[in-house]
């Protein structure tokens, strides 16, 4: 079993990757390893992470990486649990560049619908994170969920009214 991953271990991941890949491309962080940088939490049981473009060797890398560094990393993204959120790209937020990959965090908005959907505690405590943090607003959660919830029927393991009620009575409440 590999160990938790803390702040420190996320950085080192991003300063070590650039070195174990052969091409360019962007980093997208989610969940626990942005609830890290930020700093709403001291410890996450793994680094979820998407990449697009996908540089040369980042599988390999991370395969590697995995392993040097006693980490856990998951290819895991909101747009793999919900429908994809128009703009994500655009309100994802910079971390770090280097010579040849750019890091961000996930569009905040894009991971708080997934972790309300999914409704664990400590994903709903996230959720409320962002929002003290000013990551995130409930007018345009609540926005970007309208513009996604037609294309949720294609997504067969969301309870979709659950799921509209778990979001609105989060944009609604004070």
């Amino acid at each position: 079993m590999r160990s938790e991953a803390n702040k420190k271990k996320v950085l080192d991941f991003i300063r070590t990757l650039p070195k174990k890949v052969k091409g360019g491309g962007h980093i997208y962080f989610t969940g626990g390893a942005s609830a890290l940088l930020i700093g709403w939490r001291d410890m996450t049981v793994d680094i979820d992470l998407k990449s697009d473009p996908e540089p040369e060797g980042f599988f390999e890398a991370i395969a590697e990486l995995k392993e040097e560094m006693n980490i856990n990393l998951e290819l895991a993204s909101p747009d793999l649990f919900i429908p994809e959120l128009p703009g994500w790209r655009d309100r994802s937020r910079l971390i770090e560049k280097s010579e040849n990959l750019v890091f961000f965090h996930y569009d905040f908005f894009s991971q708080a619908l997934a972790k309300l959907e999914r409704g664990h505690q400590r994903d709903l405590s996230d959720v409320d994170a962002m929002l003290d943090r000013s990551l995130i607003n409930k007018e345009l959660l609540a926005d970007l969920f309208a513009e996604i919830e037609p294309m949720l029927i294609r997504y067969p393991g969301i309870d979709i009214p659950y799921f509209k009620k778990t979001v609105y009575d989060f944009c609604q409440a004070q």
